[in-house]
């Protein structure tokens, strides 16, 4: 087991009652070894803490006093983890037996990869895999909007998304990240933003690892599954609250990470996309108007956090711009290491230190 990195596996459970048997059943069946599990709970009342109970002596079980929010809550897992990297896992993803292994092989593949992730498949309700052809995930990227999609959502598995890549970020759903790189874009010691409560946390984290110069590559080998209960074109299926938390928290990623570059050239879509928001709050989805309150209510605090990221920015306009396409963008990843091949064009043109 020596020089193997150590592994901490990050659960928020919330009402969870229907996946997490399975989901922790199939992270303590991972090869990789050495690997810890750590389960918060944020206060389930629907059978899920009488699951829990079964697994404490292999897992260290975290019960809330109430919902604190699923950023709160992994950040909270993340403070007691010991592990060189932090996977953090929806109760509704199932994981193959080498995923782990798999993802620490790539990890190691280059230095300055802060995230790495593998395939996600969807899986209904009742975790039944039998013939799932469709994907969920195989990592994200980002629309001139500011629109942030899983690549390959809801796409027949056909053969493709089969090489290794470096992809703009990865769901939290199943998203593992080295300590170091934790330590280093995490703001007043919060890793993920706990003001977004939840939803879009994992976005926000990705922009900012890209801000501060991190990539993160997809493992084509690394597969699970996931029930996935927030899709774009889900809206009217959604609690009210969580609409609301999708809001705000669009515009409290965008108000700390974006550039001046980067948003006077995409300014067009983005306006269009910010007024067409507007407008559907105000017009039917009143529920979700709240979301401009706490961002007026929130603003200086907001702003801080912004001071604090952009004065480390270590990535120039151009590379940033470079990731935000209405189509997908990946770079491949060749050779065993990056060092050992060349570098591909687009990384060696946009991938600069921002000079000061």
């Amino acid at each position: 087991m020596s020089g193997r990195p150590f592994v901490s596996v990050t659960v928020v459970t919330y009402n969870s009652g229907r996946f997490i048997r399975r989901c922790l059943e199939s992270v303590l069946d991972q090869l990789h070894e050495p690997l810890e599990v750590i389960v918060i709970d944020n206060a389930s009342t629907d059978g899920t803490c009488d699951i829990l109970e079964r697994f404490e002596r292999r897992c260290l079980v975290i019960y809330n006093e109430k919902n604190i929010g699923f950023a709160a809550a992994q950040n909270q897992a993340i403070a007691l983890a010991r592990g060189d990297w932090v996977l953090t896992l929806n109760p509704d993803v199932l994981l193959l037996s080498n995923f782990v292994t798999s993802l620490m092989a790539t990890a190691a593949m280059d230095p300055r990869a802060g995230t790495v992730c593998g395939k996600l498949l969807l899986a209904d309700a009742s975790f039944d895999i039998e013939g799932s052809q469709r994907l969920d995930s195989t990592g994200m990227f980002f629309t001139p909007m500011l629109r942030h999609k899983d690549r390959g959502c809801l796409e027949t598995k056909n053969g493709h998304y089969q090489h290794y890549e470096y992809v703009f970020g990865a769901t939290a759903a199943a998203a593992c990240y080295r300590r170091e790189m934790i330590d280093d874009i995490s703001v007043e010691g919060e890793f993920f933003d706990a003001d977004f409560f939840a939803y879009r946390e994992d976005a926000d984290v990705a922009w900012r690892a890209q801000l501060l110069g991190w990539r993160c590559i997809f493992d084509p080998r690394a597969a699970g599954y996931h029930v996935r209960k927030l899709r774009p074109g889900m809206r009217s299926e959604l609690p009210a609250e969580i609409n609301m938390h999708s809001v705000k928290n669009r515009f409290l990623m965008r108000i700390k990470n974006i550039t001046p570059g980067l948003y006077m050239r995409n300014f067009l879509p983005i306006t269009v996309r910010d007024l067409g928001i507007l407008a559907y709050c105000l017009l039917i989805e009143h529920t979700s108007l709240p979301a401009f309150y706490y961002l007026a209510r929130d603003f200086r605090g907001v702003m801080s956090k912004r001071r604090l990221i952009q004065a480390r920015r270590r990535v120039d306009e151009v590379y940033m711009a470079s990731w935000f396409r209405y189509r997908p963008v990946s770079v491949p990843l060749h050779g065993q290491t990056f060092g050992e091949a060349q570098e591909p064009e687009f990384v060696a043109s946009r991938l600069h230190r921002r000079t000061k």
